[in-house]
């Protein structure tokens, strides 16, 4: 399989090739972004359980993190800010130490059964305030970290690619013993540990280390 296009031509790398190349924005797509959250946006927010998280460094290189927790985990503090808590995770925080560097980030939060997601670009902090933290408690632990995302702009996307992903489908759901379990993976990868022990860990994670 070749890694490279054979003919340098059809590369893009200039931005007004690329308007050509694709056509001119539909009005409504451009009009429909927002500055803020309006009501729609959040409504759409207190019933997502599941956003991605991207961010760069400040060398450009991009990372995607997905977070998840009961629908409304999210909180919105005004239709400007954004809280979103931190979870107990393996501590790489690779998305926040790209924060620190280079504040932009980009989220789409998803509700199941809904096509349509909902698009939120701005800056973020990170927060370690008791005061905002305290109400995203659950099974009595606080997080000791937040961030904070000042929002600049807000859009609903279309849901053409879950149609087509049939994501929400039940009956394109995967069989889970076609495919390894992560202790597995993990345990091979690395060959660091066993395959018994990598996977009896990660079941014990899974049941009493998600809060």
């Amino acid at each position: 399989m070749t890694t490279q296009p054979t003919d340098p031509a059809a590369l893009i790398d200039d931005p007004a090739d690329l308007r050509a190349h694709m056509g001119a924005v539909n009005p409504l797509a451009e009009r429909k972004v927002l500055d803020r959250l309006d009501p729609f946006c959040c409504d759409f927010i207190a019933l997502s359980p599941f956003l991605v998280l991207a961010t760069a460094d400040a060398q450009g290189r991009a990372d995607a993190s997905p977070r998840g927790d009961a629908p409304g985990f999210v909180q919105v503090l005004d239709d400007h800010t954004l809280l979103i808590p931190d979870r107990r995770g393996n501590n790489r925080v690779d998305s926040f130490g790209n924060i620190l560097a280079a504040p932009g980030v980009g989220l789409i939060f998803m509700v199941p059964g809904i096509a349509e997601t909902l698009r939120v670009n701005g800056r973020a902090r990170l927060t370690r305030d008791p005061a905002l933290l305290e109400p995203s408690t659950v099974q009595e632990r606080t997080p000791t970290l937040g961030l904070l995302v000042e929002v600049d702009e807000a859009f609903f996307h279309c849901g053409k690619a879950l149609i087509r992903s049939k994501l929400w489908d039940p009956s394109s759901q995967v069989e889970r013993g076609s495919f390894p379990t992560l202790g597995r993976i993990v345990a091979e990868q690395t060959r660091a540990i066993g395959v018994a022990e990598a996977e009896a860990t990660m079941e014990e994670g899974y049941r009493t280390r998600l809060y």
